[in-house]
């Protein structure tokens, strides 16, 4: 029998629902499980990624949410029938290197994207390096993105960035509000490349790194390479899968 730990959000409504699935389901604590089943929105799924990657268990997400991009259709019916016929995505995190400038090296990973971006009123200016190599001796706009294929439709949709198929093998590098080049729209970079972006000018125009839900503030450079030792394998009902989903989003004009 599949061991099913189940976690939610702590909106109302979820709670109620995760109280529903733990009197219809035997479940037990998250590490003894063999699925987790997380109960939410995106933001939950994200939270599941972080709390539970070292478990090294697949997780299954149903949706209590709002848009929910990460998770299936929520019912409290058959769940041990679609979790023996989901389809698992093998999630592969970035990690991030923030030098901050008192000197301080934070690290951290990032599911969905990474950003540097401004923190004042002063547009940030920002040398991109890929693979060791200048590309934009110096951008000027409110900051950059680099963003996963499972997190290419989320914010960085929003930018104009690209969706990306899951197949790709690639990572969305997206300029956030560019003013100068004012021509350049961004970058599909292989997922080996180490992105380098540095702050010029930091002392006026500070800036801070933002990655998934963290935030690290007075930052002089940010690495960004993907970590692909590290992975969870994300469930998705069959006809519902992550593939699919960013498929639709790109014929989507709602």
């Amino acid at each position: 029998m599949t061991k099913i730990g189940f976690v939610s959000s702590e909106k109302p409504d979820a709670i109620k629902s995760l109280k529903m699935m733990e009197q219809t389901y035997d479940s037990v604590p998250p590490e003894k499980a063999d699925i987790i089943v997380a109960l939410g929105g995106d933001g939950t799924m994200l939270k599941s990624l972080h709390d539970f990657l070292h478990l090294k268990k697949p997780i299954y997400g149903m949706n209590k949410g709002h848009i929910g991009f990460l998770m299936n259709q929520f019912s409290e019916k058959n769940l041990k029938k679609r979790l023996d016929e989901a389809i698992p995505y093998k999630l592969s995190p970035l990690k991030i290197k923030c030098f901050e400038k008192n000197k301080k090296i934070k690290e951290s990973l990032a599911f969905n994207d990474v950003s540097l971006i401004r923190s004042s009123s002063k547009i940030a200016k920002i040398k991109i390096e890929v693979n060791n190599k200048t590309r934009i001796e110096e951008f000027l706009g409110d900051g950059c993105l680099i963003a996963t294929p499972a997190g290419s439709s989320a914010y960085n949709l929003s930018l104009r960035g690209p969706v990306i198929p899951v197949g790709a093998k690639v990572l969305a590098l997206t300029p956030i509000s560019p003013y100068r080049p004012r021509r350049w729209r961004g970058a599909l970079l292989t997922n080996d490349a180490k992105i380098t972006l540095y702050a010029i000018d930091s002392k006026l125009r500070p800036v801070r790194a933002e990655a998934d839900f963290m935030q690290f503030e007075n930052i002089d450079r940010l690495e960004i390479e993907l970590e692909k030792k590290l992975f969870v394998n994300l469930l998705f009902d069959p006809g519902h899968d992550l593939e699919e989903r960013i498929i639709n989003e790109q014929f989507n004009n709602s």
